[in-house]
């Protein structure tokens, strides 16, 4: 894209006149410009660069319908897992693209849009981009694409994390194919199965085989010595820090696509490969999370944002999707007799400027290690949760006195109000309830 094109879309979205009559920006200037908080490495401004490009094409009619056609399904695609183009990082690309879309989705039917064989994550990214402070365009009402809920005729499955790492696995080798670059593919998991199942043959055919030829005559058995007693499990006493409590990076989140009152966020917590109940996600490895806060929470709210994620809670299934982790919020503690109608305010639980995700979050006074797995038949999590709460000066604590289980010599030489903290860090705090409820 010629850089008069960007200096025209500062114009249009943000109000923005670089100095001079011919004055001309690039990529890196302009993304200074609109998004000054962001760093971008040399891939990513590549990958704007392209995008930007692209873009073009969307509203051009030269290479024909056909041509666009295909455009539209691959970034229908490459939408389905990101929030923006980058993943979950603005761009000036974001801003172009919308530009080119815009019109064309204002002139879709209800079924181009979310019909069977529509562009659902097109018409999900258009209206973040429009209405996402993260973006902060200066449009009208007016200007903007109408949305209307009630007109979404198919709701698209969430992606199957092997699905997508199958197909990106794909897109890697097909790069590299066309780059004239050695395709390099790994084993299968039945490939792998298949090859430690004949090295465990070879291995019992050479120990049998061996053996015979080694034997002259029977051997003489030897008494087995009787097995040890197990000792029976020592018992853990309460405390708050068998909770595992980690800062969360929430990547992306997204409204349940069978429950109203649910979002479905994208969390990395410094799992490393492998972990159970997780995938990769833009290079990260991430957890996937369900969480009762549509309606208390905007969505903006919950993009690219660090949170505290309670991560050894059983996993559930939450209307078809598995949650393997909690996001911690605040709300306002009910009085004796008043029932809780789940109609807020709630706050999100934040951890201090800095604190990288999967960085240990833990109370003054309560040191110790967490359980890999809370077992749901101690109730750790409900008997300690009742003591978390928010000080007057915005802080989380923990307040022993509240925890039945943890008064007298079980509370002996503890902080009676220890205050939630990234491990030999900073505070974690809500923006303004005082004296509520956190869990």
């Amino acid at each position: 894209m010629a850089s008069t094109s960007l200096n025209s879309l500062l114009k249009r979205y943000y109000n923005i006149q670089p100095t001079g009559t011919t004055s001309e920006l690039d990529v890196i200037n302009s993304s200074r410009i609109c998004f000054p908080r962001e760093d971008y490495t040399d891939d990513e401004l590549a990958e704007v660069d392209r995008w930007l490009t692209t873009s073009s094409q969307f509203s051009s009619s030269s290479d024909g319908q056909t041509k666009t056609a295909e455009e539209l399904e691959a970034l229908n695609t490459h939408l389905a897992s990101r929030t923006t183009l980058l993943g979950h990082k603005p761009s000036v690309a974001d801003v172009a693209v919308y530009d080119s879309l815009a019109p064309l989705v204002k002139s879709w039917s209800a079924d181009q849009r979310t019909g069977e064989n529509g562009h659902h994550h097109i018409v999900r990214y258009v209206d973040f981009v429009q209405n996402a402070p993260l973006f902060g365009l200066k449009i009208s009402d007016e200007d903007k694409v109408a949305m209307d809920p009630d007109k979404v005729i198919v709701v698209p499955k969430p992606l199957d994390p092997k699905e997508e790492k199958e197909r990106k696995r794909k897109e890697k080798e097909a790069a590299a194919a066309a780059e004239g670059k050695p395709v390099v593919t790994g084993q299968t998991k039945k490939e792998k199965v298949k090859e430690a199942v004949a090295s465990a043959k070879d291995a019992v055919k050479e120990t049998v085989t061996g053996g015979a030829a080694a034997a002259t005559g029977k051997k003489e058995k030897k008494e087995k010595a009787p097995k040890p007693q197990k000792q029976p499990p020592k018992e853990t006493p309460l405390s708050p820090a068998l909770i595992d409590l980690r800062v969360g990076h929430i990547l992306k989140a997204v409204a349940h696509p069978n429950a109203d009152s649910l979002y479905v966020s994208t969390i990395a917590v410094g799992d490393p490969a492998g972990t159970d109940n997780t995938s990769e996600y833009e290079g990260q490895i991430v957890r996937t999370v369900c969480s009762g806060l549509n309606g208390l929470v905007p969505l903006e709210e919950m993009q690219n944002r660090k949170i505290v994620a309670v991560c050894n809670l059983k996993p559930v299934t939450m209307r078809g999707i598995k949650s393997a982790a909690m996001v911690l919020a605040a709300s306002p503690r009910l009085k004796e007799g008043e029932v809780d109608n789940h109609g807020g305010p709630v706050e999100l639980v934040s951890p201090p400027a800095g604190a990288r995700a999967g960085e240990r979050i833990l109370f003054d006074g309560w040191e110790g290690e967490p359980e890999g797995v809370l077992n749901p038949k101690k109730k750790v999590w409900e008997m300690c949760q009742v003591g978390f709460t928010t000080t007057d000066d915005l802080g989380v604590a923990f307040e022993v006195g509240k925890v039945e289980q943890l008064k007298g010599e079980a509370a002996e030489g503890k902080t009676a109000l220890g205050k939630l903290r990234v491990k030999g860090g900073g505070e974690c705090t809500v923006k303004s309830l005082k004296g509520a409820t956190v869990r």
